[in-house]
């Protein structure tokens, strides 16, 4: 297996420290925050999230004029996140108090519950109700708006939500905004969706801005114990069973995923792919028939506690997931085989290695699969997350899907990279400026930056990780994958267009100042400042143009356009993959390949046209050039041609 990505943290414990309220960290900053009526908290899972939003709820109940707190989760078992919970033993001023009556989380009838929500709103003295987000859907079709003023709704898991009208707690969310004094925190450990639709259209958005953000970063940098996490890709070749021996460490704590039942990557019914994983790891000897446990000897004689939450059955499924909300021992469990649980708000702190079999186009996913082994305990210093996916097979007829879902992959890695390392804050740096450089700080300082407006501003603050994953998950990748020599093109024309779809209301002016925090964001991926023997500083980009690295003092933005910020894309696909499905992959890419705009066609014909004719003495391009940019060149100049031709025909371009 290629390990794409590792990352070492410095065990500091900050994140986990508590002051004299009982507050982490992260706690801390967002309850500073607790004034704001719209409150949004991009925060990893460990974080703190729930606790945090206790602390706000309460405070907005005895100083804010807040007279009910209605919290919603995507599922029932997050809600035991938010059970009553002792705050002023710690140093609070109150404790988290939810009756058992109005935590709709817990008991399995569902008839009532959205009576009970009514009742909480209309006549009930209690003030805190625990709901999931389809009891709150459902009940709130029936109550009016002015009941729901002067409440306070804590959101978790946000990225539910969608700007799509037909997305209903995306229109829920709408209608508190516009038709009530609702006070609002939403809580997400990934701000972004697999389907690429914004969680909140841009003008509800503003008022929840700036976000309170903590990264991946500072929250694993600030344990205690975890000090390193990997994340990377292991290929396989026919039925991804013959790959679990190799892929499975059985004596670390595991938890499985499966394949989606539909899944191209399910080769049998998902009973019998539990079966042969567990055949995997050994025979099965004994039972736990309370917890539905399965003992599982492995060939070296060890005994391990094998849990299944593929079964169907409800008595079984409920008295496992009991048994795993209750596990308070590391011995409890050893491995966890699941389908479409066992991700969002899922809590076993042992838990070292998250190995998903299959692909997972949804970036949400992956960060929340990732979450599942990155909290932090004794005795754990390294979590792994492997994705066990599919080697594209050049003689199979369907190479185009395989290489749709390899892209896919590889946008994922590289923005994992992004999420868990440390980013650069980046600066305009003026020709008299003298400091360059801040390590402590990670301050760069970049000749030719645009200076951002306030709305730019919270965007490169808040939101380039989501813009990034945007930009990689789209046929940017694909274009620049197979177009790596045309950097210019792919920075200057190509992603502007991204950010303009996603942010429709930005200026020119602002759309090129996220441009640049972005391509300047995954150009300086990775990088390191050094220093020569003639103490000259130097920034090492991690791309095959930058080998030697680049004199801090002659950075400019520039010089990162000349950079092609996705070769790196390139070079784990090549270290990962054979020659023979590399070459199956490049053919696949250039055929899907998007047809060019006019930016393109321009930028391609002032600014590298001139260069060729001049070092072609006067010659023009061609199609069956075998230079790519030459070949580019070329198709820029039968595309304006035939929008002139276009033109002069119905005089429309």
């Amino acid at each position: 297996m290629e390990k794409l990505v590792n990352i070492s943290y410095n065990q500091t414990g900050a994140s986990t420290n508590v002051d004299a309220m009982g507050m982490r960290e992260m706690q801390r900053m967002v309850y500073e925050q607790r004034n704001r009526k719209y409150l949004l908290v991009k925060a990893p899972p460990a974080s703190g999230k729930s606790r945090a939003l206790m602390f706000v709820a309460l405070d907005k109940l005895a100083n804010q004029g807040i007279r009910k707190v209605i919290v919603a989760v995507p599922e029932k078992s997050i809600g035991r996140s938010f059970r009553s919970t002792e705050l002023k033993r710690y140093g609070f001023f109150d404790d988290w108090q939810v009756s058992d009556y109005f935590n709709l989380c817990s008991g399995s009838d569902d008839s009532r519950k959205s009576a009970r929500f009514k009742e909480f709103l209309r006549s009930s003295p209690n003030r805190i109700l625990v709901c999931t987000h389809a009891t709150l859907r459902n009940a709130l079709k029936e109550v009016r708006d002015e009941e729901l003023n002067d409440c306070f709704f804590g959101i978790d898991e946000f990225h539910h939500g969608s700007a799509d009208a037909y997305n209903d707690l995306g229109e829920l969310i709408r209608r508190l905004i516009t038709s009530t004094s609702a006070h609002i925190m939403a809580m997400t450990g990934s701000y972004f969706r697999g389907d690429q639709m914004p969680i909140l259209r841009p003008e509800d958005e503003q008022l929840f801005m700036p976000s309170v953000n903590y990264d991946y970063y500072r929250q694993l940098n600030g344990y205690k114990y975890l000090k390193s996490l990997g994340l990377g890709y292991q290929f396989y070749t026919g039925k991804f069973i013959t790959a679990i021996p190799e892929a499975l460490d059985t004596t670390k704590k595991t938890l499985i995923h499966i394949p989606p039942v539909q899944g191209r990557e399910s080769y049998a019914k998902k009973y019998d792919i539990v079966a042969d994983i567990i055949a995997e790891i050994g025979e099965v000897v004994d039972e736990d028939a309370e917890h539905f446990i399965k003992i599982v000897r492995t060939p070296d004689g060890r005994l391990l506690k094998v849990g299944d939450l593929v079964e169907d059955n409800v008595a079984q499924r409920a008295a496992l997931q009991s048994y795993l909300q209750r596990m308070d021992r590391k011995d409890a469990l050893d491995i966890l085989i699941a389908l479409g649980t066992a991700k969002e708000g899922f809590d076993w702190q042992w838990c070292e290695v998250c190995l998903t079999i299959g692909m997972r186009a949804s970036m949400t996913e992956v960060v929340q699969i990732i979450g599942r082994c990155t909290r932090d305990c004794e005795g754990k210093t390294h979590a792994q997350f492997i994705n066990l996916v599919p080697c594209p097979d050049a003689a199979q007829e369907e190479v185009s899907v395989a290489v749709n879902n390899m892209l896919k992959a590889i946008a994922v890695s590289l923005l994992m990279e992004q999420v868990m390392a440390p980013k650069w804050d980046f600066r305009t740096k003026r020709d008299d400026d003298e400091e360059v450089v801040d390590r402590k700080n990670r301050v760069l300082h970049v000749k030719g930056l645009a200076e951002p407006t306030e709305r730019a501003k919270a965007i490169i603050e808040n939101d380039i990780t989501e813009l990034k994953a945007t930009v990689l998950s789209s046929d940017i990748l694909k274009q620049a994958m197979a177009n790596d020599a045309i950097a210019e093109v792919i920075t200057q024309s190509l992603i502007p267009k991204v950010i303009q779809e996603k942010y429709p209301t930005l200026t020119e002016q602002e759309v090129e100042c996220v441009r640049q925090q972005l391509v300047l964001s995954i150009a300086t991926q990775g990088a390191e400042v050094t220093v020569d023997e003639h103490g000259r500083e130097f920034i090492n980009i991690a791309n095959k143009f930058c080998d030697k690295g680049v004199e801090l003092s002659k950075l400019s933005i520039n010089l990162i356009d000349s950079i092609n910020p996705f070769q790196r894309a390139y070079e784990i696909m090549a270290k990962s993959l054979t020659p023979e499905v590399l070459r199956a992959i490049q053919f696949s890419i250039e055929e899907q390949r998007s047809d060019m705009s006019i930016e393109e066609a321009v930028l391609l014909l002032k600014n590298y046209l001139p260069k060729y004719k001049e070092e072609h003495h006067g010659a023009i391009p061609t199609l069956s050039d075998t230079e790519p940019l030459a070949k580019r060149i070329a198709l820029a100049i039968d595309f304006v041609a035939k929008k002139k031709r276009e033109y002069l025909q119905t005089g429309k371009l």
